[in-house]
């Protein structure tokens, strides 16, 4: 089952690439947009990304959202808040395919799919990229090559529906991974969210010096330090948005980062070298260890077969179970066997521990059977 119409949702960025790197994947996707701005939705007819383009209540107008309405998949780019209206507008309009989102916080998003009802099936999905510049003018077919993908399962996951949005975000260039909801706002409250808040603090800190010094403090600013800042300036209704859906994490990592750098003031201002080795030297050795982008070789690919019973939640348990092992989904295949029992079938690259993935499944009911995808001559 593949993606044959798609219909993106909010014309920022992330929908504005979503459509070129669809647009790329195949080119005769037929691929239609909704958004407020009407300027956007000229950009992007003109630009060739999207074949159609209405306002949301023209789109609704038209039946574009309504019970079998030509969309396999609605693709919802916008604010969480105004995320969570479109999905009670959805199931207000009877609209029945599979809808994902692309909000970097999953929580609330699910809770609001959930609180939503209707018949559409839902896959919380989250690209872990981004820039600076925003608008469909930035928007870019390669903006997730190469880049993780996070999708959040639930046990109310439709098997079908994950595999149809797993499917399109590989297409788009993008490695996915599965990460339980409470999990990946947890972490990208560290990775994302504390980081872009540091970034605009140092900008706020070092524009408050100039105007001490005067301007040739910013003048003088390196390289690293522009690199280091570059997110800062990024949208800020945008982020002020992501700081509060996410607020409980983002308050527990910035706690956690005042408490390292206290602890780099108490050091320096003892004069102890040694101490701030130490500290500095954990991070470079923390920093080098990061993955570059990596690209797996086939004949390392694994193929793991779960056999199940075809129920919502199912793919939830084994995809969030492989996230846990570290082992990375390069693809994934559902075979339906009867009414109400499948395989399902995981390609495997060759990250993590399969030897823990093998014993969470096996620990929770399942047989699960592992093989090279290329047999060896």
């Amino acid at each position: 089952m593949s993606v044959a119409r798609l219909t993106v949702v909010g014309l920022g960025l992330m929908g504005g690439s979503v459509a070129a790197a669809a647009r790329r994947a195949r080119a005769r996707l037929a691929i239609r947009a909704v958004d407020a701005d009407e300027p956007s939705l000229a950009a992007a007819l003109d630009r060739g990304l999207v074949d159609e383009a209405l306002s949301p209540d023209a789109a609704v107008a038209a039946g574009w959202f309504g019970p079998g309405a030509r969309n396999d998949l609605v693709v919802l780019g916008t604010p969480v808040g105004a995320t969570a209206g479109w999905l009670e507008r959805l199931a207000a309009a009877g609209y029945d395919g599979i809808v994902t989102d692309l909000g970097s916080t999953k929580r609330l998003v699910i809770e609001s799919a959930e609180r939503a009802g209707g018949t559409f099936r839902f896959v919380g999905g989250h690209p872990m990229t981004g820039s600076e510049r925003s608008g469909v003018g930035a928007a870019s077919e390669t903006l997730f090559d190469g880049v993780y993908y996070i999708l959040t399962p639930t046990p109310a996951t439709d098997m079908d529906a994950y595999r149809m949005v797993h499917a399109f975000v590989t297409s788009l260039g993008a490695r996915v991974v599965s990460v339980d909801a409470a999990a990946h706002d947890d972490a990208v409250a560290i990775v994302s969210h504390v980081p872009h808040v540091t970034a605009s603090a140092l900008v706020e800190l070092a524009s408050s010096r100039a105007e001490e010094a005067g301007a040739d403090l910013l003048r003088l600013a390196a390289g690293g330090f522009k690199d280091m800042t570059r997110i800062a300036a990024g949208s800020p209704d945008l982020w002020t948005g992501i700081c509060l859906d996410n607020a409980d994490a983002l308050v527990a990592g910035l706690s956690g980062l005042e408490g390292v750098l206290a602890e780099f003031r108490e050091r320096v201002a003892a004069g102890d070298a040694e101490g701030v080795r130490a500290l500095l030297a954990t991070a470079a050795d923390a920093r080098r260890a990061l993955p570059a982008q990596w690209v797996p070789a086939t004949t390392r690919l694994r193929e793991l077969s779960v056999p199940v019973s075809d129920r919502p939640g199912v793919v939830g348990i084994v995809t969030t179970a492989a996230s846990r092992a570290g082992c990375n989904i390069e693809d994934i295949e559902i075979d339906h066997q009867s009414e109400d029992s499948a395989v399902l079938r995981l390609v495997l690259t060759d990250e993590g521990s399969v030897e823990a993935l093998l014993a969470d499944l096996e620990a929770r009911g399942f047989t699960p059977v592992l093989r090279p995808l290329e047999e060896e001559a």
